[in-house]
């Protein structure tokens, strides 16, 4: 058996059988004064799966239409789009119409109808759409794919290594992503910040918020995760005599009195007891959060940015100025069956951040905000019969306050197949964005310094371009 360092323990402990939010307490809390305009949060919506980019920005004028329905002729058949009522018939497509002038032509594209929220957001110049976005080490040319001329990310169309090169800009194993390296660069550059709660995931345990420095802190969409044994009176007794017998059990929990001379166990109890505190912690500042006008969906990712946006109203309890959070639902891999699907979760995804801009401008923070999407790959543009098959590049969202919104960014190719911008005949999509420039625009608008930007993200020096223009020009606090 290989031997493993202390460094890559505590690197792995979110595998193991505790909970997410203990890695919140491998950092010392640091109380903070805080200034109530001073904040800014960063909120990923991660698809997994791989969104079909195709089936989201459909092309709205007659000519492309036309190319791109031949291409998927069988989807856009199960879609029976030649139908009136057809959410993909051309007619009920939801044109976009830029404030500033892309290079498109003639060209338009637009959403389904079943993400007329997101449209919406479009029009009010809150939401941007940036196109072929995808990891990259450099850029790359058709050519270039295929004669293996220049080096491209490991693994392409594998869904667990493209969502850690999309989470941790490298395959499955790496341990620091890239919101963890935001963050770490914030406290590096102000060591008076409190890293306990910068970094929330309401789903799984995942690299993104992982950093040499700031953890992932876990709540469960339906709330914190709390100590039941501790708190539910009746355990030990419903008396206050038994109060005594819960403050021991707490002080265990918390391993108060645990020592060891074996340098893991002294980790692990840390890790125990941490976990514990700020769970702790956490509880009693969402016990006074206060009750939303804005009524969100009933949904998992409606739930899940319903507790993002509680969170973000505790952040002066919790004494937080920076955070990220991370949000994500599946059911992407629409190899079959997509138009059963699909629809639906572009409704969810239009509705929960619709709900989530609303409880924001409630709250006076939608400036403050800055919402953004990504996902394993983008999906092949020729269909498969109802279904898509893994691709590369795609096509994503950033909303909010801040955002230069009703503009399209990147590049939107033609659905010319044999043209450059595909990897082959089936429309796999080569980015002409990288998952570094995408993030490295996040982090400036973030308040990281242009030194700190080229640190955290070694590839970006290879693109011309580090600022995509799609947040607006602010002043880092």
């Amino acid at each position: 058996m290989s031997k493993i360092s202390r460094r890559q323990f505590l690197g792995g402990a979110g595998a193991m059988a505790f909970s997410a939010s203990m890695l919140g307490g491998l950092v010392p809390s640091r109380a903070v004064a805080q200034e109530a305009d001073d904040y800014k949060a960063l909120v990923c919506v991660f698809f997994y799966g791989g969104l079909d980019h195709n089936d989201t920005l459909l092309p709205t004028d007659q000519a492309s239409y036309d190319m791109f329905a031949a291409r998927r002729s069988e989807l856009m058949n199960a879609y029976n789009s030649n139908s009136a009522e057809s959410s993909r018939n051309i007619n009920n497509l939801l044109t976009l119409n830029p404030t500033r002038p892309l290079n498109l032509g003639e060209r338009s594209f637009g959403l389904p109808p079943q993400m007329r929220p997101l449209h919406e957001m479009f029009d009010n110049n809150e939401l941007a759409v940036l196109g072929s976005v995808g990891p990259l080490l450099q850029p790359v040319t058709r050519q270039q794919f295929e004669d293996q001329s220049v080096s491209v990310p490991s693994r392409l169309f594998s869904h667990n290594d493209q969502q850690s090169t999309w989470m941790a800009l490298n395959t499955e194993g790496s341990t620091v992503g890239w919101g963890g390296r935001l963050l770490d660069a914030t406290l590096r550059s102000n060591d008076a910040l409190d890293p306990t709660f910068m970094g929330i995931t309401t789903d799984r345990s995942n690299t993104f918020l992982s950093g040499q420095t700031a953890k992932g802190f876990s709540v469960s969409p339906n709330g914190p995760v709390r100590i039941n044994a501790a708190e539910q009176r009746w355990r030990l007794g419903g008396s206050s005599n038994y109060d005594d017998a819960r403050e021991q059990l707490l002080a265990y929990l918390r391993r108060d009195n645990f020592t060891s001379d074996n340098v893991f166990e002294r980790d692990t109890a840390r890790l125990q007891a941490a976990g514990v505190t700020n769970g702790i912690t956490f509880a009693n500042a969402y016990n006074s959060v206060g009750t939303f006008a804005t009524t969100f969906p009933d949904t998992r990712l409606g739930g899940q940015l319903k507790m993002v946006s509680e969170t973000i109203s505790l952040n002066q309890q919790l004494n937080t100025k920076r955070q990220v959070f991370f949000v994500g639902i599946g059911g992407f891999d629409s190899h079959s069956s997509q138009t059963n699907t699909v629809p639906s979760l572009q409704a969810q995804i239009a509705n929960g951040i619709k709900a989530f801009r609303d409880a924001m401008v409630e709250q006076n923070m939608w400036d403050k905000v800055t919402l953004f999407t990504a996902s394993d790959f983008g999906r092949t543009l020729n269909d498969n019969g109802d279904g898509t098959d893994h691709g590369w590049g795609g096509h994503h969202f950033i909303a909010g306050g801040s955002v230069d919104g009703g503009n399209m960014y990147g590049h939107f190719p033609s659905f010319d197949v044999t043209g450059g911008d595909y990897t082959d005949n089936r429309g796999r999509l080569i980015p002409r964005v990288s998952v570094e420039q995408y993030a490295s625009t996040l982090g400036s608008w973030f308040g990281l310094s242009s030194e700190q930007i080229n640190e955290e993200f070694p590839n970006l020096n290879n693109f011309a371009v580090k600022d995509l223009g799609f947040m607006r020009a602010t002043s880092n606090s």
